[in-house]
């Protein structure tokens, strides 16, 4: 799937690949409770890059269904964007660090237990810089 999920996003990567890119994709988490925030682990590149990010593109993908009033937010060290829908495109995190970890953070708001619990099944980005 992550093949297809670049292959989708390489009119996006060629047009940054002058600048650079990388691309990192970890297992996502899991959310029991609405009311409380749920993180990935750190997506950061693999190797030492310098710059700053100009668009990032991102997939996640679920086990089950989608909560309502699901909220996704991106975030970095230093700044955070909101995200809509299980894979797209952002340049809300353009001129941070191309090499802050990034993560993603799933909330459900209310209170109570969700059932079935929110799953994420795996998040990858793909973060284009200059």
């Amino acid at each position: 799937m992550n093949r297809l999920f670049i292959v989708l996003l390489f009119p996006f990567i060629t047009h940054a690949s002058a600048e650079g890119a990388w691309q990192a994709s970890g297992v996502g988490a899991t959310l029991s409770h609405r009311g409380l925030a749920a993180s990935s682990r750190p997506l950061a590149p693999a190797q030492p890059v310098s710059g700053v990010m100009t668009m990032v593109a991102w997939r996640y993908e679920l086990t089950g269904p989608t909560p309502a009033g699901l909220n996704v937010r991106l975030c970095s060290v230093t700044r955070c964007v909101e995200i809509e829908g299980q894979s797209g495109t952002t340049r809300g995190l353009t001129n941070v660090a191309a090499n802050e970890p990034l993560r993603f953070v799933w909330q459900v708001p209310g209170g109570g237990r969700l059932f079935p619990p929110l799953k994420v099944r795996s998040n990858q980005v793909i973060v284009n810089y200059h």
